[in-house]
C-alpha cells in the first residue's frame, strides 16, 4: 500500500519535517509584555503531541509597537528568547519541528483582542500606541496610522533580522516572515493601502521592495541550513487590489532571494466578499507554486483527511496548514493517520497515547 503523501517526510535545506500536516500560526492574545507563558506551552505542546510535523507559533512582533494587540507575543528581547526556548524544547521532545512567525502589524496594530467588549484601536490611556503604515490611511474601523518616514522604513529589515537571530537562539527550525492578512508588509505590497510616491510605492516591484529587503536581511542572519518561509495573501479579493498573478510574481522573486516555502493565504487588507468554502484558497496556492517554482503550503478550511491528501496528490501544495481545525482537534494528524491506514510508528503516536491507535 502506498503511504499517503500527508505522512511522507519533507526536507527543506537540512530540516526534515516528519509529515506534511502542519499547524498554522494562530494568535492566542494571551501574552504579557510579549512573553509567551504556560498557555503557549500547553497550546503548542498539545499539537506537537498530536502529531503535527511542524508547529508554527503565532505572529510574534519584532518590535513592541508591531503587536496586533497589547496581548500579542513578541520576540524583541533576550527575555523573549528564553521564554520561547522552553516551548521549542518541548515541541522537539515530542518529535515535531518548531517554527515562529515574525510580524509587524503596521496600521492594524494596537487593537483590542477579539473577546474584548471593545472594538477597534486601543487608546493610549488603555495601553495603546500610535500606529504606522506605508500611507496615512486607516484600516476601516481603526485609527489612521502615521505615514512611515524613509528612516523608519529603513529600520524594519534590521528589526526582522534581529528577531530571526533570537529565534535561532531559541532553537526554532523555521522562521516565517508575515506578509499577509493586512499587516505591515502586506500593506506595502497592496495598492489598496500603499499610495507612496517614493521607491516603496507605485509599481509592484517597488511595493514589494520592503518585503524583499526584509527577506534579504533575515536570510543573511538565519542559518543557511534552516529553511525560511514567507506567508502571503495571494489576493485582496477586490478588483483594484493584489491579484494571484501579482503575488505569484513576487513569490518567484522571493525564491531567488532564499525563501524555501511560500505559505499561501488570502485577504485581510480590506473588507471584501470572500467566497469561503472547503479548500477555497487551494487554487491560489497551486498558481503560486506553478508560477514561482517555490514550494508552497495551502491553508483555509482544509478539514478532512481525504481532502487534505488530495491537495497534495493534485500537486496544489507541498504541505497543508491547519488553522481552525487544529484548534478544534489537537490530535488531527493522529486521527487522519488512523483513517488513512498509516502505521502507528509512522503516525508518531506518543507512547502515552498509543492505545488510541488500536481498533
Amino acid at each position: 500500500m502506498t503511504s499517503p503523501l500527508l505522512f511522507e517526510p519533507l526536507t527543506l535545506r537540512s530540516v526534515t519535517f516528519p509529515n506534511r500536516v502542519w499547524l498554522a500560526p494562530m494568535c492566542q492574545y494571551s501574552a504579557v509584555d510579549g512573553l509567551p507563558g504556560d498557555w503557549h506551552l500547553v497550546n503548542l505542546g498539545a499539537r506537537a503531541q498530536g502529531g503535527f510535523g511542524l508547529v508554527v507559533a503565532e505572529a510574534s512582533a519584532v518590535v513592541p509597537e508591531g503587536r496586533i494587540t497589547p496581548q500579542d507575543t513578541g520576540i524583541w528581547s533576550q527575555e523573549h528568547t528564553a521564554a520561547w526556548a522552553r516551548i521549542v524544547d518541548f515541541v522537539h521532545e515530542r518529535g515535531s519541528r518548531a517554527g515562529i512567525q515574525l510580524a509587524h502589524a503596521g496600521r492594524k496594530a494596537s487593537t483590542f483582542r477579539p473577546w474584548s467588549e471593545h472594538r477597534g484601536s486601543v487608546p493610549a490611556v488603555d495601553g495603546g500606541w500610535e500606529t504606522v503604515g506605508p500611507s496615512a490611511e486607516a484600516f476601516p474601523g481603526y485609527e489612521a496610522p502615521r505615514e512611515m518616514t524613509a528612516q523608519e522604513i529603513a529600520e524594519i529589515p534590521a528589526a526582522f533580522a534581529a528577531a530571526a537571530v533570537r529565534a535561532d537562539e531559541a532553537g526554532f527550525d523555521v522562521v516565517e516572515i508575515h506578509a499577509a492578512h493586512g499587516y505591515l508588509l502586506h500593506q506595502f505590497l497592496s495598492p489598496l493601502s500603499n499610495h507612496r510616491t517614493d521607491g516603496y510605492g507605485g509599481p509592484l516591484e517597488d511595493r514589494a521592495r520592503l518585503l524583499v529587503e526584509v527577506t534579504d536581511a533575515v536570510r543573511a542572519v538565519w542559518p543557511a541550513d534552516k529553511p525560511l518561509f514567507v506567508r502571503v495573501s495571494a489576493t485582496d479579493w477586490l478588483p483594484d487590489g493584489l491579484s494571484v498573478d501579482d503575488v505569484a510574481q513576487v513569490a518567484a522573486v522571493l525564491g531567488e532571494h532564499g525563501v524555501d516555502l511560500v505559505d499561501v493565504s488570502t485577504g485581510g487588507n480590506a473588507p471584501a466578499q470572500i467566497p469561503v468554502g472547503p479548500g477555497y484558497q487551494v487554487p491560489a496556492a497551486r498558481v503560486v507554486r506553478e508560477v514561482s517554482g517555490v514550494a508552497v503550503s495551502a491553508v483555509g478550511l482544509i478539514t478532512d483527511p481525504a481532502q487534505a491528501e488530495q491537495v497534495l496528490v493534485d500537486g496544489s501544495a507541498d504541505a497543508v496548514m491547519l488553522g481552525r481545525e487544529g484548534l478544534r482537534d489537537p490530535h488531527w494528524p493522529l486521527r487522519a493517520a488512523h483513517e488513512l491506514g498509516v502505521p502507528t510508528d509512522q503516525a508518531r503516536w506518543q507512547p502515552q497515547y498509543v492505545r488510541g491507535a488500536w481498533a
